[in-house]
């Protein structure tokens, strides 16, 4: 396939055949061929048997797994676009996916109009990686003005990324009652304050994204402990903090998440160096880090929690300057101070009464860190 507006072949593989039947003719009607499948061993077959631009499989399948099927499609097919489709809402299932190359994740019952704008997304995506491997055959103009092409392409394709970990957030958050907006508000709160820094904007970009997955770990944390509403053991209060090594682990195998990894990893080291998992201490701390501990700190004193109501932001900003040189760094507490109340005050009210609103503006921050929120301010 050469042309993105050009028909597609796809596989649709579901065991259940009135599922099957309507993907299909919806697809039928956007102007694709559609084979159908019943198993992955039948999908094999047909893959082995004719050319497809794409595969939509389901989940659950009457022999393998839909993510078996995905593994083996790509160690045979690594260019063929392949979509999960299923009724389980579950984060960490839609993470391995997404770590074994799935090109998007939807949930059943099936939104035919999401569906059809997530298959022309996948076929686009997979026609701009094709494109590039034909570079080095052109002339030099050609190859600038592909390029060019392929830039545009790849900053669609990473924002698409973003919007999917931007859901995964979200529904991280819905497992951990206690801090729901949490990531949203301390999001836009580390952004805030790396402007005031003078961040530069490749910087601004990974800490926005490492502020929203700060606790992508606590996916491996039970919820027996995640949820408890009582003070922590010590045993428990040890695995409960091997949350920054999971997240860690998780987001550093992601090419373009790599620098945000790091403030996953660190983001509970104190300026003292009294912090977990390593014990840094002053500049040994990354500068994302020490500017998510005053927004985290800034966050968490103004919410409420099953221990006690929230505080005012003045009692925040007094906190935050006393530990000045213990828990934080100096210097940007320094200039969280010089920022005024009434900011903060804007940015939690937006992110908590408005979160799809919110949730816009960081998808814009992912792309667009040098630039302000619209949506904020």
């Amino acid at each position: 396939m050469t042309d993105p507006a050009r028909k597609a072949r796809i596989l649709v593989v579901d065991h259940d055949p009135a599922a099957r039947t309507l993907i299909a003719a919806r697809l039928v009607l956007e102007g694709h061929e559609c084979v159908e499948a019943k198993s992955a061993g039948e999908a094999q077959a047909k893959l082995e048997g004719g050319a497809f631009d794409l595969v939509l499989s389901g989940l659950h399948l009457p022999d393998r797994s839909g993510l078996e099927l995905l593994k083996d499609v790509h160690e045979r097919s690594p260019h063929l676009p392949f979509v999960i489709c299923t009724t389980e809402d579950d984060v960490r299932t839609a993470i391995e996916s997404m770590k074994l190359g799935a090109a998007d994740y939807l949930l059943k019952p099936v939104q035919l109009d999401l569906m059809v704008n997530s298959v022309e997304r996948a076929l686009q995506s997979e026609q701009a990686k094709l494109e590039l491997e034909g570079y080095q055959t052109n002339l030099e103009d050609m190859v600038n003005r592909r390029t060019r092409q392929l830039q545009a392409a790849n900053k669609r394709i990473e924002y698409t990324y973003d919007e999917t970990l931007a859901a995964l957030g979200g529904a991280l958050e819905l497992r951990d009652i206690e801090t729901q907006g949490h990531s949203r508000r301390v999001t836009h709160y580390c952004l805030e304050l790396a402007r005031a820094l003078h961040c530069p904007p490749e910087d601004l970009r990974a800490i926005a994204r490492g502020s929203f997955l700060h606790d992508i770990g606590k996916i491996g944390i039970p919820d027996a402990i995640l949820l408890k509403p009582d003070r922590l053991t010590p045993e428990e209060t040890e695995l409960m903090q091997t949350h920054v090594r999971i997240g860690y682990e998780l987001v550093c195998r992601i090419a373009f998440l790599t620098p945000a990894a790091q403030i996953v990893l660190t983001h509970h080291e104190r300026w003292d160096g009294t912090g977990y998992p390593q014990g840094l201490r002053a500049q040994e701390i990354p500068p994302g880090a020490r500017i998510f501990a005053v927004a985290d700190t800034l966050d968490a004193m103004t919410s409420d929690r099953p221990y006690r109501a929230s505080l005012p932001f003045e009692a925040a900003r007094d906190e935050i300057g006393r530990e000045s040189g213990h828990q934080f760094d100096p210097e940007t507490v320094r200039v969280f101070l010089q920022i005024p109340e009434a900011v903060w005050r804007k940015i939690r009210r937006e992110a908590t009464e408005r979160p799809q609103l919110a949730l816009a503006g960081l998808t814009e921050a992912f792309s667009k860190p040098e630039g302000s929120f619209d949506t904020l301010h």
